[in-house]
């Protein structure tokens, strides 16, 4: 099995609720990518995987967990010239708006 050949920060998320808001603090500029478990696995097996994110060229950077379940967040340097030091910091998503009875 095939592996990513270069290194990565995985920070497993667990479950959470969409819109939650995940603030990811780099020492360099590095890709910055939020995944599915199964996406998650395909990234580990070097195949094609979907995410939310990309090249983060400031810091922090902020992602909204886009649906409810259960993701990962990766810190890698593919295409960068090392590997960021990196932290995570997560926010409950915001309270849903009360709406008025008509």
């Amino acid at each position: 099995m095939a592996k990513p050949t270069f290194r990565f920060t995985h920070y497993d998320l667990k479950e959470q609720r969409v819109g939650a808001i995940i603030e990811v603090t780099l020492s360099a500029v590095n890709n910055v990518r939020l995944m599915t478990p199964g996406n998650f696995q395909r990234f580990k097996e070097a195949l094609d995987f979907k995410y939310v994110g990309g090249v983060a060229k400031k810091s922090p950077i902020r992602l909204a967990i886009p649906e409810s379940g259960h993701w990962h967040l990766i810190v890698d340097m593919e295409g960068h010239h090392g590997l960021a030091d990196s932290s995570v910091k997560m926010t409950a998503a915001p309270a849903a708006k009360a709406q008025k009875a008509s």
